[in-house]
């Protein structure tokens, strides 16, 4: 992905919050790169037919109005050949729930049993793996509120985007959304799992109805508060010249999708999503603000890759 490769899960955030100790406290835990590799090279792969040349953006804010954010995004982009293979690079936004800080462990445990769970479990298909990450990412949410009463109910939408040789995979559950900008248009990927969502989908309700509704902030799925999970999944063909943008609902709820894509009309990546929390925040940042771009500058055959050690 970028030149070396760069490690986000253990860079962006080297310590977990809210694990259970012994006696029941709380405790932290780093995120160990070797809990992520320990299986990688066993797998029987060879190095990625066609590699995606990416440049990554990613910009959280508490907004205007929130105490903490409870928003969390990181990135693994790998540069072992038969990892990209099989996995490929993990984008990965998460909005927490729960108040008195848990929904800001919920996102981080979240993120983090996702992406150990992608790249270091046993299955052999990326699109399962993914869905496993969510089901062990679920459950180990719902342990620690289950364990420390002060976290009981908190929960997290988790929206994650694999960029595996010419493929794009996206999983996702909750109000976070993912969209893919292509040709100069913008298409929402995900599907909401909100109440009003399902109202709309369902044509009881207009989409100006739902965001003027009350209830626009209940979720039917999240990451934690339900035993039976059931993520949504779909693969999309790359393309040079894709950009991908995940979010949290505190940029759409203040940003429409045509603003979107006027907003970052030709801006590099970090630079768009410096754009596009502030703008969201300028119109009151009701919530924590979160926005990660992922551009594909260029797919590589393997015909095409520069010997290995150069860029």
């Amino acid at each position: 992905m970028g030149p070396g490769g760069r490690p986000q899960a253990e860079d962006v955030s080297p310590q977990s919050a809210g694990e259970p100790g012994d006696d029941g406290s709380e405790i932290t835990a780093r995120f160990s790169r070797q809990e992520l590799v320990r299986g990688w090279r066993m797998r029987e792969s060879g190095p990625p037919r066609v590699t995606p040349i990416a440049r990554v953006g990613m910009k959280t804010d508490l907004g205007c109005v929130r105490e903490n954010n409870e928003d969390k995004a990181e990135f693994y982009e790998p540069d072992d050949p038969v990892t990209l293979a099989t996995r490929g690079a993990l984008y990965v936004v998460a909005d927490g729930m729960g108040g008195h800080a848990a929904g800001q462990i919920a996102s981080e445990l979240a993120i983090k049993r996702l992406i150990a769970e992608y790249y270091d479990g046993g299955a052999d298909d990326a699109a399962q793996a993914l869905l496993d990450g969510f089901l062990v990412a679920n459950d180990h949410v719902r342990a620690v509120a289950q364990t420390i009463p002060s976290r009981a109910g908190m929960g997290t939408t988790l929206t994650a985007l694999a960029l595996i040789q010419d493929q794009a995979i996206v999983c996702h559950v909750g109000d976070s959304r993912a969209y893919l900008v292509r040709d100069g248009a913008i298409s929402q990927v995900s599907e909401e799992h909100s109440w009003v969502a399902e109202q709309v989908r369902s044509g009881a309700m207009s989409p100006a109805e739902a965001e003027a509704s009350p209830y626009r902030n209940v979720i039917t799925q999240c990451i934690g508060p339900l035993d039976d999970l059931s993520p949504d999944i779909q693969a999309v063909q790359s393309r040079s010249g894709d950009r991908w943008l995940l979010c949290s609902d505190g940029l759409t709820g203040h940003v429409t999708d045509p603003e979107i894509l006027e907003v970052i009309a030709g801006q590099p990546p970090s630079e768009a999503c410096r754009r596009l929390v502030e703008l969201a925040c300028a119109r009151g940042g009701r919530d924590n603000v979160t926005v990660l771009i992922v551009d594909i500058l260029d797919l590589r055959t393997a015909a095409e890759s520069p010997p290995s050690g150069e860029g």
